[in-house]
């Protein structure tokens, strides 16, 4: 292995490290049916994952009366802790994480989830240890804004020129471009592969394994 790339590796989570991407669509779906709201279609709301739960309930609600979308947010909220605790890492990604820091990259989270939600999700897993910083949505802006990553290298004293996002949305890829970072996709998340590519991010992963293979040889 040569020279490394980048110091500093940042990871969506839903859908990127976590396999809950079914999940969430389930929930925002079973929170429009508890309001007799339009029922999103699964593809409708696969594709507001990864933003703030707000601006999610705006993206695939836009049609509705806005009053409703805080209450669409509370219905998701409970449907979500309900299953959140049964959620699984993706295969590999554990090893992944493992390898990396014993390499000497810098970890984190960058993720539209909530501090709580992503607290209560990393505990479940057992893998809060394994990052050197996390931001969440509730505490700076949404995605694809740059401010989730200008924070994280600013806490850690990283470079952005140095910095790699990865992650399973436009958003992610489009906060990376935003930021001045480099972007590298994974296909088995919320979307499509095809919409990713057009974002020409370093590369683009079928799955962990594949990922994990990939920074190693090359970031």
């Amino acid at each position: 292995m040569g020279k490394k790339l980048f110091d500093f590796i940042v990871f969506d989570w839903d859908g990127t490290l976590m396999d809950s991407t079914t999940a969430i669509v389930k929930c925002i779906q079973a929170a429009a049916k508890d309001l007799s709201l339009p029922i999103p279609d699964a593809g409708a709301a696969a594709h507001v994952i990864g933003l703030s739960l707000g601006d999610a309930m705006q993206a695939v609600m836009p049609n509705v009366d806005p009053k409703y979308h805080p209450k669409m947010a509370e219905r998701y909220r409970y449907h979500y802790a309900l299953r959140d605790h049964e959620l699984p890492l993706f295969p590999g990604v554990r090893e992944m994480l493992a390898d990396l820091a014993q390499q000497g990259y810098f970890l984190a989270v960058a993720t539209g989830k909530g501090r709580v939600g992503l607290n209560r999700a990393m505990n479940s897993v057992n893998v809060l240890a394994m990052f050197d910083a996390t931001r969440c949505a509730d505490e700076t802006f949404s995605k694809p804004h740059p401010a989730m990553l200008q924070e994280l290298t600013r806490e850690l004293g990283q470079d952005m020129q140095r910095t790699l996002m990865i992650g399973d949305t436009t958003h992610d890829l489009l906060m990376a471009a935003n930021a001045g970072a480099a972007s590298v996709a994974v296909e088995y998340g919320a979307h499509d592969a095809r919409s990713l590519a057009s974002l020409a991010p370093l590369y683009s992963a079928k799955n962990v394994f594949e990922l994990h293979q990939w920074l190693t040889e090359n970031a």
